[in-house]
């Protein structure tokens, strides 16, 4: 009895030790998350309960669900290892041609997206062309990008707004799944796939979990992994509840989770994806193990202007209307994002899941001052320190 006895007093300081450790070494991922908690938390009280009311919920969605569809490809951008500024710009430019198309020349909505998401892969290639081939800054070749395109979405709507859009292309933006139990107080579809969503999610991270076990690869410590999980599953089910109360899931929300899932795919489970990763850690180095460098990033600038492209037509669906200022300063919350999510300002590090939290951060704390008040002056100084506080724990835990 006294060997058990001193046996569970020693392992269990030991188990102890070995947690505080990983949290230690993965700061930054669940300090992610606790962070995102505790601002919805604090800006919930701060507005009386207004941030989680179902029609505010469906309006921080519909209101960052472009920049979400940036930041995918931004992140690609970043980790390996370079900067698009002119995301933006390609974004308001697509939607002025969308707008000219469908307004003037009456193209059908179909057909005009296809058009429109391949000039925003052209666009890509072209500015890529330059920073995978040529070697030229990407920071001065999208510079130069955003600049043109600006310019050039100023001379394809003459300086004036154009719409409004057929009913059928704004539905990107602000139609709802349709609810075929009829459901007036509840969208009873809506609360299933989202309950649904919850549970595939937890099935998946189970199940990834076992695979690493069974080939004796190493894992977090099973309380934090059930205490990550527990709360990713918990918030998506109070949200799908409070969404399906309201209108149900916004069409937009389904195309962001599409996205979503294909990209933590590709860059967790994909030779392209660790490809790029190799790529953004030591460009010399994956050089020489056989990576084709130049080509990788050529593709990674093709698919971030397709993913600013199909931004570019979610917001001008949203507004009904394409304007001479649409996409000014997107590429700020894009970027800053990406920081707030993990991304390092390096290269070669970053993940999907933390560049959405990172966008729901910024999204969740332009609502909540919006709703609280606050000028437009002070929210700038206050997402700039937040900013700059991300990448500094980001360096900081570099020399540690």
């Amino acid at each position: 009895m006294a060997t058990v006895s001193s046996t569970a007093t020693t392992t269990t300081p030991v188990a102890a030790t070995q947690g505080l450790g990983f949290l230690k070494n993965n700061l930054r991922e669940y300090g992610l998350l606790m962070s995102l908690v505790a601002i919805m938390g604090f800006f919930q009280a701060m507005t009386n309960g207004t941030l989680f009311q179902p029609l505010n919920l469906t309006n921080l969605i519909l209101q960052n669900s472009y920049i979400i569809v940036m930041a995918l490809g931004m992140l690609l951008v970043i980790v390996a290892g370079h900067i698009d500024l002119s995301v933006g710009s390609v974004s308001g430019f697509v939607g002025a041609v969308a707008a000219v198309l469908m307004v003037e020349y009456n193209l059908n909505f179909v057909l005009t997206g296809l058009i429109c998401l391949l000039l925003g892969a052209t666009i890509g290639a072209a500015q890529g062309y330059w920073v995978a081939f040529y070697k030229i800054p990407a920071f001065i070749v999208t510079l130069a990008g955003m600049l043109v395109f600006r310019g050039l979405t100023l001379v394809v709507l003459g300086g004036a707004s154009v719409g409004p859009f057929p009913p059928e292309f704004q539905l990107l933006s602000t139609g709802f799944i349709p609810d075929p139990f009829d459901g007036e107080s509840l969208k009873v579809l809506s609360l299933v796939l989202g309950l649904a969503m919850a549970l595939i999610l937890l099935l998946l991270k189970v199940t990834g979990r076992a695979a690493r076990t069974k080939h004796g690869m190493e894992n977090e410590p099973f309380a934090f992994f059930l205490m990550k999980n527990l709360v990713f599953v918990a918030m998506i089910s109070i949200f799908s509840y409070l969404l399906a109360s309201y209108r149900g899931l916004p069409n937009v929300l389904i195309v962001m989770l599409v996205l979503m899932l294909a990209y933590d795919f590709v860059t967790s489970k994909t030779t392209v994806g660790r490809r790029i990763y190799a790529l953004g850690g030591n460009e010399k180095a994956a050089r020489l193990s056989g990576i084709n460098t130049e080509r990788l990033t050529f593709y990674t600038f093709i698919n971030m202007g397709v993913l600013a492209a199909l931004a570019g037509l979610i917001f001008a669906a949203r507004l009904n209307t394409a304007t001479p200022k649409a996409g000014l300063g997107f590429e700020l919350d894009v970027i800053a994002a990406c920081f707030i999510g993990g991304a390092s300002a390096s290269g070669g590090v970053g993940k999907v899941l933390g560049a959405v939290i990172g966008a729901f951060i910024m999204g969740v704390m332009n609502n909540g001052m919006s709703i609280m008040g606050i000028g437009i002056d002070w929210q700038q100084v206050i997402k700039g320190l937040v900013l700059l506080a991300a990448v500094f724990f980001d360096v900081y835990n570099k020399k540690k």
